[in-house]
């Protein structure tokens, strides 16, 4: 008897959170992805489980798919996942060939992240008001964000014991719980010092170790961080569509502009491949061309 979607999909999960050690985000989109599969092949396809899906039916599911779903990048997404999928089966001895092996990714064009200038990034700290019991903590919140270049999961989830202010080093818990050290500059520090103060005077603090708290003493939630940035945002007067991923997309871009290594910024930034970290250097065309005059010897 071939295995039911349901138990394979209960195993997947299992591989993905024990072998794969991935986050809870990471593991929900890959069940999602393979779930909307099920869903189709079990609505359409008379389907007698995942065992018995052809190349020809996951060519008939990305068809249909794409007739609803237009983007480019979620099809890229959802594709992503059922080769992970099918990967694992093949693994576990489910199926001897992979169905999903030739299927080719839909082509998506370069999408360059949106940048804050650092004036604009001054301009969002001046909008703070520091006479609010919040002010100290979203300047803190906007200088952490910016100065690390850390997501914002990995800033709500920042630890006081993972502070090490005299080495000027931060302890950061990345994706699938990889710790990685990045510095942190002594603006950020001052900040999150004086932020200490209010934090302190809650009357009650759910989680003495957590950073960032709202005003009942619980760790602030993403959207709440989501709300504060694009708060600060429309009172600066700022027109782009930013979120809290602006401003690590900023500090990469700033960091590469001024002349960092690739590499330093990959380590700072958590990403597993260079490649992902050299989006920024497409940014901005003319500062790599200046940089070409200025210091290439045949220039």
């Amino acid at each position: 008897m071939s295995l039911s979607w349901t138990q394979a999909l209960k195993n997947f999960e299992t591989y993905l959170k024990l072998e794969k050690s991935l986050s809870g985000n990471s593991v929900e989109a890959y069940l999602n992805d393979a779930g909307k599969l099920e869903k189709y092949m079990t609505e359409n396809e008379n389907d007698m489980g995942p065992s018995k899906v052809t190349y020809p039916d996951l060519k008939a599911f990305l068809l249909w798919y794409a007739t609803n779903n237009k983007n480019t990048r979620t099809q890229s997404r959802v594709l992503s996942g059922i080769r992970a999928f099918y990967k694992f089966l093949l693994i576990e001895g489910e199926i001897d060939e992979n169905p999903a092996s030739l299927i080719e990714s839909p082509k998506i064009g370069l999408k360059l992240p949106e940048v804050l200038s650092v004036s604009e990034i001054d301009s969002m700290v001046d909008a703070i008001d520091l006479s609010k019991p919040e002010g100290h903590r979203n300047k803190a919140i906007i200088e952490t964000l910016y100065g690390c270049g850390l997501r914002v999961s990995e800033l709500v989830n920042l630890r006081l014991t993972n502070i090490h202010d005299k080495e000027g080093f931060v302890i950061v818990n990345g994706k699938g719980n990889k710790q990685r050290l990045v510095p942190i500059s002594d603006k950020a520090l001052k900040e999150i010092d004086l932020y200490k103060k209010d934090r302190n005077a809650l009357p009650f603090i759910h989680d003495q170790n957590i950073v960032f708290l709202n005003r009942r003493g619980y760790r602030l939630t993403r959207a709440m961080i989501f709300t504060i940035i694009k708060d600060l945002a429309a009172r600066a007067g700022i027109k782009k569509r930013i979120s809290p991923h602006t401003l690590r997309h900023s500090f990469a871009t700033h960091m590469i502009e001024a002349g960092a290594d690739l590499r330093a910024v990959q380590e700072m930034l958590g990403h597993e491949s260079i490649l992902t970290t050299e989006i920024y250097t497409h940014i901005d065309r003319s500062f790599l061309r200046d940089t070409l005059i200025m210091f290439h010897p045949r220039s």
